[in-house]
């Protein structure tokens, strides 16, 4: 079992291509949701944060010169 540097309790591993989906399937949501209700404020404050991840992902496999796990809209490579 890990812990992150600085955290009492382990952690969560999610891959690439996971958290890619997340991110297509929270872009899905908040395209069904009214703008203007609290449930799309909610969703949308969730889908900033895992593109977030999934940018900062991105940037590690690029300073490694690692390829995408996937590619486009939800499709593995």
């Amino acid at each position: 079992m890990d812990r992150h540097p600085g955290r009492r309790f382990p952690g969560v591993l999610i891959q690439g291509d996971t958290l890619h989906s997340l991110c297509c399937m929270a872009d899905d949501a908040c395209s069904a949701l009214d703008r203007s209700s609290e449930a799309y404020e909610n969703a949308n404050e969730l889908r900033n944060r895992l593109w977030s991840y999934l940018n900062h992902d991105k940037a590690v496999l690029d300073e490694h010169s690692l390829p995408l796990p996937f590619s486009g809209r939800g499709t593995l490579t």
